[in-house]
């Protein structure tokens, strides 16, 4: 029996490993991207397993016509289609916010929205929502991107609520520093590169196979009670903060109580 997934943003970077994971993983890939070409040239290396469409998240009409254009009710779907606007608040335009907005948070919603009710009709199915670790902890400079991949967080936990009952499970992945796709050109200067990577509790960047990895495991049996959760694949740096923050020896030595005695 073929099973369909769904990859938004796979003409490149991470949704392109995504797909190529889904391939060999024995998933039928509907590859869309807003650039066809991208697309068409992932769905030319990976043969008949891919079938590649030009598609804008942000257009329901679009969106609704790709889904209805599948030849059965996609198993998984990975809405992981993005753009960034980067820098300071005070200066972002409007234009650059409704474009992360539309992109980023509404272009999940109409492709999560669209294929669940297909979904519902063949009895579930699996999605799995590309957010950011900026959605868990805020960074400077960072434009719409936080507002709006935090924003996914919370839709992804409402639709896991709301469709839980009809056998779809919703779940989130949140990459951190990873090498691959936009943050290419970040890590392409060696000095912000290993600062970064210092920064890390595993020692290394993360790869788009990392996310690829966790994104088929939400999507697989393996996953069946897991639902509404967010997976930050990010080798701990979300959880860093306290990370080497200097403390007097003698409250490692001796705990809290001990540190109340002596003050």
């Amino acid at each position: 029996m073929t099973r369909w997934a769904v990859v938004t943003g796979a003409g490149n970077g991470i949704g392109a490993v995504i797909a190529r994971h889904a391939v060999k993983a024995g998933y039928q890939v509907a590859a869309w991207d807003v650039d066809g070409s991208a697309v068409a040239a992932l769905a030319d290396e990976l043969g008949d397993a891919c079938v590649a469409s030009a598609v804008d998240v942000t257009d329901e009409s679009a969106v609704v016509a790709a889904v209805a254009a599948l030849p059965a009710a996609p198993a998984l779907v990975v809405n992981n289609a993005g753009v960034v606007r980067f820098g300071p608040l005070l200066t972002l335009s409007a234009a650059d916010w409704r474009t992360a907005v539309d992109v980023n948070l509404t272009g999940t919603f109409l492709v999560a929205r669209t294929a669940a009710a297909r979904m519902i009709s063949a009895g579930g199915g699996a999605i799995v929502n590309i957010a950011s670790i900026n959605g868990i902890a805020a960074a400077p400079n960072a434009g719409a991107y936080t507002a709006s991949k935090a924003a996914v967080i919370k839709l992804s936990e409402h639709m896991a609520l709301e469709w839980g009952p009809s056998g779809v499970r919703v779940n989130t992945v949140a990459p951190g520093l990873i090498n691959a796709g936009m943050s290419e050109p970040i890590f392409a200067d060696p000095d912000v590169r290993g600062r970064r990577q210092a920064r890390v509790p595993l020692g290394r960047l993360g790869t788009a196979e990392d996310v690829a990895e966790t994104v088929l495991f939400l999507g697989s049996d393996k996953a069946a009670y897991l639902t509404g959760q967010t997976i930050a694949v990010d080798g701990g740096i979300t959880i860093s903060a306290l990370d080497k923050m200097p403390r007097p020896a003698r409250v490692d030595s001796v705990g809290l109580e001990g540190a109340r005695e002596e003050a």
